[in-house]
């Protein structure tokens, strides 16, 4: 006796097969007398809702009605892998399944996500994918290769990717590469025209292949995302379009010689050692997280240099277009704080996240009592992460509520046992709200929310407004 199919099996098959029979006399009328607002929408708009959906969903569409049926085949394509079965038992069904997809699909390639725990088939059957007609003009890819010779740890054993991935490169406007070594040849012929987003995560390459992916191989890029980046000492960043840079690798150096639109540099990890150094953004808005770890690590600004640890040397230079900084801290200092204030005199939002080590040198030093005249307190957000009401950080944040005149918020990020109303009440009169500078404060709590760029990071965080904050 035949074993039953699975719902998992049926489901799979109805995304390539269309099980319906032909409609019956007259049906075809009575939709027409059903129309609604949606079918009198074009084929074209729908076909790219469809394209938004994800891969199940998408194909699920076909049961809708008749003229839907041929929607999805005709939509642009986004076959995520990450949609389907993972099971080992269902391993073999999905590589059917994907290239029965691309043999069905009619129309053209939107998006297509090959995660490395998914990639377990023949080359040449992972060769026949990328090069399938329907992936023709596709506009954004997810490539995470997994060679056989690849080791987590070891960058050095990367392997390079297979070549039909670079067809692409003319029609690519988001692209994300993962572990893999691109080769001094594959890059020479590359030229990305219409890429707009850039991730290389985990992958292999030289200085001067780097340099010209950035240089002239992307000549409208607008966000960069290098994170464990191998076989780069330093780099230049010279880009007239480049709007966000992520940094998380093992650069030593990282020189920002001409970036014109450069809005957000951000670093989920700075790494020992690293110097930073901005030669000319004139447009730089969002900065951080400056960390505390590496004790010899910086960030230079012409002649002003900010040590981690967030001492600055030599205050020589303002930077007066920085808007938002995220600074991780040993603990809470206010001198630290007012430094960066001398620094960034224009700063408005300030998010501080604690290292959980209080220690006896956390207090306001007496002898910068005089700058707060001097001062323009122009913050209006401030947010304090990891707050557990120690002494240090009451004193911190009572100091910004007593003295910001246009304070508009500060958030405390708390642990889920003190989100009560005793708590709230408690830290109202500590930080002694009825004194506060600025009338319209509002002392904010929040608990669960552990949105930040700090320890990861994402292409869409490049693209975010403001990266640190979730808006809660």
């Amino acid at each position: 006796m035949p074993a039953t199919p699975t719902p998992e099996a049926i489901d799979l098959e109805a995304m390539v097969v269309e099980k319906s029979s032909e409609p019956p006399p007259g049906a075809e009328k009575d939709e027409e007398q059903l129309l609604d607002h949606i079918s009198c929408v074009s084929d074209h708009i729908l076909g790219e809702i469809i394209s938004l959906l994800p891969l199940k969903e998408g194909a699920r569409t076909q049961v809708l009605s008749s003229r839907w049926r041929r929607l999805w085949r005709h939509s642009p394509l986004n076959l995520d892998f990450r949609g389907l079965p993972t099971s080992d038992n269902m391993l073999s069904s999905r590589c059917v399944l994907v290239s029965d997809i691309l043999a069905a699909h009619k129309g053209s390639g939107r998006r297509l996500c090959l995660p490395g725990n998914h990639i377990q088939c023949r080359a040449d059957a992972l060769d026949a994918w990328l090069r399938s007609p329907a992936l023709n003009n596709l506009q954004e890819l997810e490539f995470y290769f997994y060679g056989k010779r690849y080791c987590a740890p070891d960058l050095v054993l990367l392997l390079p990717p297979p070549a039909s991935i670079f067809r692409f490169s003319s029609t690519l406007r988001v692209a994300i590469i993962s572990n893999c070594y691109l080769t001094d040849d594959a890059v020479e012929m590359l030229r990305f025209k219409q890429l707009r987003r850039l991730a290389l995560v985990h992958v292999k390459i030289s200085e001067v292949s780097l340099h010209k992916i950035i240089s002239t191989g992307c000549p409208g890029l607008e966000c960069l995302l290098l994170s464990t980046i191998s076989g780069v000492r330093c780099h230049r960043i010279n880009s007239p379009t480049l709007r966000s840079i992520g940094i998380r690798s093992s650069f030593v150096e990282l020189i920002i010689e001409d970036a014109p639109s450069l809005e957000r540099l951000l670093y989920p990890e700075m790494n020992k050692g690293m110097k930073t150094t901005v030669i000319s953004a004139p447009k730089l808005e969002i900065l951080g997280c400056i960390p505390e770890k590496y004790r010899d690590s910086r960030i230079v600004f012409g002649s002003t240099v900010i040590q981690a640890g967030l001492r600055i040397d030599n205050l020589a230079t303002v930077v007066r277009t920085v808007k938002i900084l995220a600074i991780h801290m040993p603990f809470f200092d206010q001198d630290s704080v007012i430094d960066l204030m001398r620094c960034f005199p224009c700063m408005e939002k300030l998010y501080a996240k604690e290292a959980n080590q209080p220690c006896e040198q956390n207090r306001w030093n007496r002898k910068n009592w005089n700058l707060l005249t001097s001062l323009d307190f122009r913050l209006r957000t401030i947010v304090l992460r990891c707050y557990c009401k120690t002494y240090f950080q009451v004193n911190f944040a009572t100091f910004f509520m007593l003295n910001s005149r246009m304070l508009e918020t500060m958030r405390l990020e708390v642990a889920s046992c003190n989100y009560n109303e005793h708590f709230f009440a408690e830290q109202h009169e500590m930080l002694q709200m009825e004194k506060r500078a600025s009338r319209g404060a509002r002392l904010c709590f929040t608990t669960g929310c552990h949105h930040e760029v700090s320890g990861t990071m994402h292409l869409d965080d490049l693209d975010s407004i403001n990266p640190f904050d979730c808006g809660c």
